[in-house]
């Protein structure tokens, strides 16, 4: 059993030093600003702690304003600086101004095609056009406001009635279902139960 085991081990390192090589031999093809070395696996996660940007701020001290990472295998541009943040999102910023490909997003967002995930083009543009001007126009949001009054009402009546009660409220519980209410109301036009869900 406990050679098994070693074996085990002894080729998962092997594996796990392989697919860091591959990895490795991939970014230099790609010319990605330096950064530090990074683990294989793990890539540069354990370089950050409760406070990751004052670590990324110490990191880009030594590695300049643009600098390569990777957190877990998702490799990231780090952008730190206001003059390169501006390179970034003014100068060429329709060069990043899709998301990367995501499997989960493909599934649940039709092919990536919804204003959320949808690369940037014709159709994500006609689609912000259409949310902009038909759903949260000035006009369309204005005509939510006595629901949202009378919802906000309800929520004030209930926390001051716990309060004559001298009972605990979970303000987030309440909050959310605060939220939830006035989300349902503003897209199906009727109000939901706990029961319904």
């Amino acid at each position: 059993m406990a050679v098994s085991w070693i074996w085990f081990t002894v080729i998962a390192f092997i594996a796990a030093s392989l697919l860091h090589m591959l990895s490795m031999s991939n970014n230099k093809k790609k010319r990605l600003p330096p950064g530090p070395k990074g683990l294989p696996i793990l890539g540069h996660l354990h370089l950050l702690g409760k406070n990751p940007h004052q670590d990324l701020h110490r990191i880009a001290q030594k590695h300049g304003p643009i600098m390569y990472m990777r957190f877990g295998l998702v490799p990231n541009v780090i952008v730190s600086s206001p003059k390169a943040a501006e390179l970034f999102l003014k100068t060429h910023d329709l060069v990043f101004a899709s998301r990367p490909p995501h499997q989960a997003a493909k599934y649940l967002s039709w092919d990536q095609r919804n204003l959320s995930f949808g690369p940037y083009g014709p159709y994500w543009r006609n689609m912000r056009k259409l949310c902009t001007l038909e759903l949260l126009s000035n006009l369309k949001i204005s005509s939510f406001q006595p629901m949202r009054r009378e919802q906000l009402g309800i929520f004030i009546e209930s926390l001051k009635q716990a309060a004559r009660d001298g009972n605990v409220v979970d303000l987030s519980a309440k909050v959310s279902s605060l939220t939830a209410e006035m989300s349902c109301r503003m897209v199906f036009g009727k109000k939901y139960e706990d029961k319904d869900i």
